[in-house]
Formats: structure tokens, C-alpha cells, sequence
């Protein structure tokens, strides 16, 4: 097993992608993990927190559907999930950089 940082860094920031493409931040690094996870060290922790987070966020923007109708929370709820969306794969980029384990808020285990 090999210690790659880099990769570890692209891996959270291609979560990212959404920006430009409208979707595939949980297919790319799904992906990542997926083909490296026994190939470099820490990727299979980084990457199930990945996932974990993005999953998490899907759940809540169906849970934020419904809160709508109840005076507009929903809306709330979406603008604070795409901050949320944007600013932790850019910290944790930073965190795998030196080394540290990634932490995603509003993060339900699905995949331990």
C-alpha cells in the first residue's frame, strides 16, 4: 500500500464537480474509492466518509422537499446544504493534505 496525499486530496475535492457538470459528486468519488481503495493507504476511511457525506446530503435535500410547504424551511435548508456542500470538501481536501482524517457534518453512517 502505497501513502499518496494527492490523491486523497482529489478525491474530496471531486465532490466538486457538481459545480461544473450539475451532478457526479457521489459518482466520482465513488469511483476513486472504489479502483484504490487496497491500493492506497487511508483511501477506504476517506472514502467511505465521501460517500457517507454525500448520501447524507441526499437524504436531507429529500427531507428539505417537504419543509417548503412549511414556510419556506426548505429553502433555508437547501442554501445551508450547498454552502455545507462546498466548504467541507475544501477543508477536508486540506485535512487529507497533512494527513488528518476528514470530519462531514450532518453525516449519517451508511457505509462503516
Amino acid at each position: 500500500m502505497r501513502t499518496d496525499r494527492q490523491l486523497l486530496v482529489i478525491t474530496h475535492l471531486s465532490q466538486l464537480i457538481t459545480l461544473v457538470t450539475g451532478f457526479g459528486s457521489l459518482l466520482l468519488p465513488l469511483v476513486l474509492w472504489l479502483t484504490q481503495k487496497e491500493k492506497v493507504f487511508q483511501m477506504d476511511t476517506h472514502g467511505k466518509n465521501i460517500v457517507n457525506f454525500q448520501l447524507s446530503l441526499i437524504l436531507w435535500c429529500i427531507i428539505c422537499v417537504p419543509l417548503i410547504l412549511l414556510f419556506g424551511l426548505g429553502l433555508l435548508g437547501f442554501a445551508v446544504l450547498g454552502i455545507i456542500s462546498i466548504i467541507f470538501p475544501i477543508v477536508n481536501a486540506i485535512r487529507a493534505s497533512r494527513g488528518e482524517t476528514p470530519t462531514y457534518p450532518l453525516t449519517f453512517t451508511f457505509i462503516s
